[in-house]
């Protein structure tokens, strides 16, 4: 592959790795132990209710959750393959079968 193709999916694949971190920003939080890793922030909505309401707003809340965990999974896997393609670039492997 010739050098300036390299340059531009590099530059490619930087701007989508941090469209993708901004994304994640928006729900989750960068766990400091694992590399690579995002954890979802479980939403608290205010609320003040009490009773059926209550239960209400705990069910949305769990529901938001579980509607944001594959979406975390799904954009932590993108930033993995974006991170193992610029690291391909750096050694001069990409683009070559392996």
């Amino acid at each position: 592959m010739n050098k300036k193709l390299l340059k531009e999916l590099k530059e490619k694949l930087e701007k989508e790795k941090v469209a993708i971190e901004e994304q994640l920003k928006r729900f989750a939080k960068k766990d400091e132990k694992l590399k690579g890793d995002w954890d979802t922030i479980f939403p608290k909505f205010n609320g003040g209710e009490a009773g059926s309401a209550a239960l209400e707003k705990a069910a949305d809340e769990v529901e938001e959750y579980s509607t944001l965990l594959p979406i975390e999974y799904s954009l932590e896997l993108k930033l993995k393959n974006i991170d193992l393609a610029l690291e391909k670039i750096k050694k001069g492997k990409y683009g070559r079968c392996e």
